[in-house]
């Protein structure tokens, strides 16, 4: 299947021990974890949800250039990575990483918007499966942008990928809550953060109930630093951190 540029497509985690990482999102996520198996290339580990990988998992590559905090990635999908990265750069973005082949895989680029959120360029080496679906547990379930200027931001992604606006909401001294879609669906909002706030992207991985999941993130060292909260379509939401430091968020239907 082509996917259309701008659809997410892959989700990374970038840590200091990599063992441990997969041991608290497997308890966490329900995700399953395998050796991605690929030659003369650092241990790659790919995470699933049922029979369908979703995420990887590696520990910092030397030199990498994107910084050293552990954190989520997300890869999205272009016809063609070098024109992509020429366009982030005339848009006022950066090249961290890459281009770079991998055998049989795909080719890749590590970028950053003009306000430095890091986010990955990726055109698949073959056709393959659709988008992962955005409701199921294990999946991702919503894609948000913390920026220092939300319209800014906006403005870029739209330029860049053809993101279109959605919905919006006035969420008072914060500014607005802009959702975005990707061809025909909406998939994640931005905001301007507030100050202090760490500004970049944050995702929301499904889970089926949300109290039991937040059990599991504490139990095994991790920290919640907000929520539960209830958004609009009455799901469910908290956002935390793993024991290393990494920021990612949960959603579910029911607590």
């Amino acid at each position: 299947m082509t996917i259309p540029n701008g659809q997410f497509v892959w989700y990374e985690h970038l840590t200091h021990d990599a063992e441990a990482a997969s041991a608290f999102y497997r308890h966490v996520v329900g995700w399953s974890a395998a050796p991605a198996g690929i030659p003369d290339a650092p241990p790659y580990t790919i995470l699933s949800a049922g029979e369908r990988p979703v995420a990887g998992l590696m520990k910092f590559p030397e030199g990498c250039g994107i910084g050293s905090e552990p954190g989520w990635v997300g890869y999205v999908s272009v016809d063609d990575v070098d024109a992509f990265v020429a366009k982030v750069e005339a848009l006022g973005g950066q090249l961290h990483v890459g281009p770079m082949e991998i055998p049989e895989v795909g080719r890749f680029a590590v970028v950053a918007d003009p306000q430095g959120a890091v986010f990955a360029l990726y055109k698949s080496a073959c056709e393959g499966p659709p988008p992962p679906p955005m409701g199921p547990p294990g999946f991702t379930g919503w894609h948000e942008l913390w920026a220092k200027d939300g319209a800014a931001a906006f403005a870029f992604y739209a330029q860049l990928f053809g993101w279109t606006k959605t919905e919006a909401f006035d969420m008072g001294p914060n500014g607005v809550y802009q959702l975005f879609a990707t061809a025909s669906e909406a998939v994640g909002g931005m905001m301007t953060a507030d100050a202090g706030v760490s500004t970049g992207w944050l995702f929301y991985f499904n889970v089926p109930e949300l109290d039991a999941a937040m059990a599991r993130v504490q139990e095994k060292g991790g920290k919640v630093a907000f929520g539960p909260q209830e958004v609009p379509g009455g799901l469910w939401i908290i956002q935390c951190h793993d024991p290393q430091g990494g920021e990612f968020a949960l959603v579910a239907p029911v607590r």
